[in-house]
Protein backbone atom coordinates (compact mmCIF):
# COMPACT_ATOMS: atom_id res chain seq x y z
CA UNK A 1 0.00 0.00 0.00
CA UNK A 2 3.30 2.37 0.65
CA UNK A 3 4.71 1.88 -2.88
CA UNK A 4 0.87 2.77 -4.42
CA UNK A 5 0.47 5.28 -2.20
CA UNK A 6 4.22 6.85 -3.65
CA UNK A 7 3.06 6.32 -6.90
CA UNK A 8 -0.35 8.00 -6.67
CA UNK A 9 1.10 10.86 -5.07
CA UNK A 10 1.26 12.92 -8.55
CA UNK A 11 -1.76 11.78 -10.09
CA UNK A 12 -5.29 13.49 -10.06
CA UNK A 13 -8.75 13.04 -11.22
CA UNK A 14 -10.79 15.07 -13.00
CA UNK A 15 -14.14 13.55 -11.25
CA UNK A 16 -15.95 10.53 -10.36
CA UNK A 17 -19.45 9.07 -11.18
CA UNK A 18 -21.59 6.59 -9.85
CA UNK A 19 -23.51 4.81 -12.32
CA UNK A 20 -26.44 1.90 -11.83
CA UNK A 21 -25.34 -1.08 -13.79
CA UNK A 22 -28.56 -3.54 -12.68
CA UNK A 23 -31.28 -2.95 -9.91
CA UNK A 24 -29.38 -3.58 -7.07
CA UNK A 25 -25.36 -3.25 -8.11
CA UNK A 26 -23.75 0.24 -8.81
CA UNK A 27 -20.64 0.89 -10.43
CA UNK A 28 -18.14 3.95 -10.19
CA UNK A 29 -16.50 5.44 -12.80
CA UNK A 30 -13.42 7.71 -11.86
CA UNK A 31 -12.67 10.32 -14.83
CA UNK A 32 -8.85 10.71 -15.72
CA UNK A 33 -7.23 13.48 -17.93
CA UNK A 34 -6.02 11.80 -21.30
CA UNK A 35 -2.56 12.61 -20.65
CA UNK A 36 -2.37 10.38 -16.95
CA UNK A 37 -4.33 7.64 -18.76
CA UNK A 38 -0.98 5.78 -19.10
CA UNK A 39 0.30 6.30 -15.59
CA UNK A 40 -3.32 4.62 -14.63
CA UNK A 41 -2.71 1.92 -16.87
CA UNK A 42 0.70 0.67 -14.85
CA UNK A 43 -0.98 1.06 -11.65
CA UNK A 44 -4.73 0.07 -12.65
CA UNK A 45 -4.88 -3.48 -11.50
CA UNK A 46 -3.87 -2.46 -7.66
CA UNK A 47 -5.59 0.68 -7.72
CA UNK A 48 -8.78 -0.50 -8.50
CA UNK A 49 -8.68 -3.80 -5.97
CA UNK A 50 -8.05 -1.43 -3.51
CA UNK A 51 -10.95 0.87 -4.43
CA UNK A 52 -13.38 -1.79 -4.61
CA UNK A 53 -12.54 -3.32 -1.49
CA UNK A 54 -12.78 0.65 0.25
CA UNK A 55 -16.17 0.87 -1.41
CA UNK A 56 -17.21 -2.55 -0.96
CA UNK A 57 -19.97 -3.93 -3.51
CA UNK A 58 -19.38 -1.83 -6.67
CA UNK A 59 -17.03 -1.93 -9.44
CA UNK A 60 -14.51 0.54 -10.29
CA UNK A 61 -13.75 1.86 -13.98
CA UNK A 62 -10.98 4.33 -14.64
CA UNK A 63 -11.95 5.93 -18.08
CA UNK A 64 -10.47 8.79 -20.10
CA UNK A 65 -12.03 12.19 -20.43
CA UNK A 66 -12.07 12.49 -23.99
CA UNK A 67 -13.29 15.26 -26.37
CA UNK A 68 -15.54 15.22 -29.46
CA UNK A 69 -15.97 17.93 -31.52
CA UNK A 70 -18.86 18.21 -33.72
CA UNK A 71 -18.78 16.93 -37.54
CA UNK A 72 -17.49 20.07 -39.60
CA UNK A 73 -20.90 21.35 -41.47
CA UNK A 74 -21.83 24.87 -43.50
CA UNK A 75 -22.30 26.95 -39.69
CA UNK A 76 -18.95 25.44 -38.67
CA UNK A 77 -16.31 24.90 -41.26
CA UNK A 78 -14.84 28.20 -42.06
CA UNK A 79 -11.92 28.69 -39.72
CA UNK A 80 -10.97 25.45 -38.05
CA UNK A 81 -8.58 22.95 -38.52
CA UNK A 82 -9.15 19.26 -39.99
CA UNK A 83 -10.56 17.41 -37.18
CA UNK A 84 -8.51 14.95 -36.20
CA UNK A 85 -10.03 11.34 -36.24
CA UNK A 86 -9.74 10.76 -32.59
CA UNK A 87 -11.95 13.52 -31.34
CA UNK A 88 -14.89 12.12 -33.67
CA UNK A 89 -17.90 10.48 -31.55
CA UNK A 90 -16.89 6.87 -32.85
CA UNK A 91 -13.57 6.92 -32.35
CA UNK A 92 -13.88 8.42 -28.56
CA UNK A 93 -17.05 5.51 -28.09
CA UNK A 94 -14.49 2.92 -29.08
CA UNK A 95 -12.14 4.45 -26.96
CA UNK A 96 -14.14 4.30 -24.44
CA UNK A 97 -14.98 0.84 -24.44
CA UNK A 98 -11.17 -0.17 -24.84
CA UNK A 99 -11.07 1.82 -20.80
CA UNK A 100 -13.44 0.27 -19.06
CA UNK A 101 -12.44 -3.33 -20.48
CA UNK A 102 -8.56 -2.72 -19.89
CA UNK A 103 -6.24 -4.40 -18.70
CA UNK A 104 -8.04 -6.83 -21.42
CA UNK A 105 -8.40 -6.15 -25.23
CA UNK A 106 -11.17 -5.96 -27.36
CA UNK A 107 -10.39 -8.79 -29.79
CA UNK A 108 -13.82 -8.92 -32.18
CA UNK A 109 -16.60 -6.91 -32.54
CA UNK A 110 -20.17 -6.88 -33.84
CA UNK A 111 -22.08 -4.02 -35.95
CA UNK A 112 -25.69 -4.42 -35.90
CA UNK A 113 -28.05 -2.55 -38.38
CA UNK A 114 -31.49 -2.43 -38.13
CA UNK A 115 -33.42 -1.65 -41.07
CA UNK A 116 -34.71 1.58 -39.73
CA UNK A 117 -31.69 2.76 -39.87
Amino acid sequence: AAELRAELRHLGFLSAKEVEISNNKKAIVLFVPYRLLSVYHRVQVRLVRELEKKFSGKHVMIVGQRRILKAPSKKNRKSQQKRPRSRTLTAVHDAILEDVVYPNEIVGKRLRVRVDG
